[in-house]
């Protein structure tokens, strides 16, 4: 969805919050409910994720992944970087992320949904990946210090975000000078009616 945006968000971010907790919330105590996008690991496949990384991880770390691409095509990671993940639900890209840059590196996944963190947190646990830390907080203000991360990555939030101009500040904010950001999403090429955007419901349909 493009949206072009004034000062004023145009829909009231904490309802629009409150829709994508749910809806996430739904996500991470059922994963194999119905939805109108797809899951799990028949996703991860679509997208094109390696299949051997994949297949190492357990159900719990892969059943409820709800990405839209695969931020990890665009760009290589080396050991040892630094990467925040936004908006990381059950905490799957941030497992692929900590494969990649090894126990040496370090990965913060930030989301806001109580029951993605819960699953997320409680997932690192059973992997023993010490290198990784789960925290609750919002594309809009990411819990990371300033210039912290050599890599930014997330899948499918910036789009559910009312004031994306912040979120993407908060971007540049935790990078490092020469740092990147990794992120697939979706994205309209037509203007959207202020009506459209306007109603939260669609922003989550």
């Amino acid at each position: 969805m493009v949206v072009v945006m004034s000062d004023e968000t145009m829909v009231d971010a904490e309802l629009l919050r409150a829709e994508v907790r749910q809806k996430y919330k739904e996500v991470a105590v059922d994963p194999d409910g119905e939805f109108h996008f797809h899951t799990g690991r028949p996703l991860a496949a679509r997208l094109g994720y390696d299949a051997a990384v994949v297949d190492a991880l357990p159900d719990i770390a892969v059943e409820s992944f709800a990405g839209v691409a695969n931020p990890f095509s665009i760009a290589e990671f080396s050991p040892g970087e630094r990467v925040v993940d936004i908006g990381s639900g059950a905490g799957f890209d941030s497992f692929i992320a900590a494969h990649l840059v090894g126990e040496f590196g370090e990965v913060v996944g930030v989301d806001m949904t109580d029951e993605m963190l819960d699953k997320s947190q409680s997932t690192c646990r059973q992997l023993g990946l010490s290198h990784v830390d789960f925290r609750g907080g919002l594309a809009e203000r990411l819990p990371v210090p300033d210039g912290w991360a050599d890599v930014a990555i997330s899948n499918g939030v910036f789009n559910l975000c009312a004031d994306k101009r912040s979120a993407f500040d908060e971007v540049f904010r935790v990078l490092r000078p020469g740092g990147r950001l990794q992120f697939a999403d979706i994205a309209n090429g037509n203007e959207v009616p202020e009506e459209a955007v306007r109603d939260i419901d669609l922003w989550t349909a």
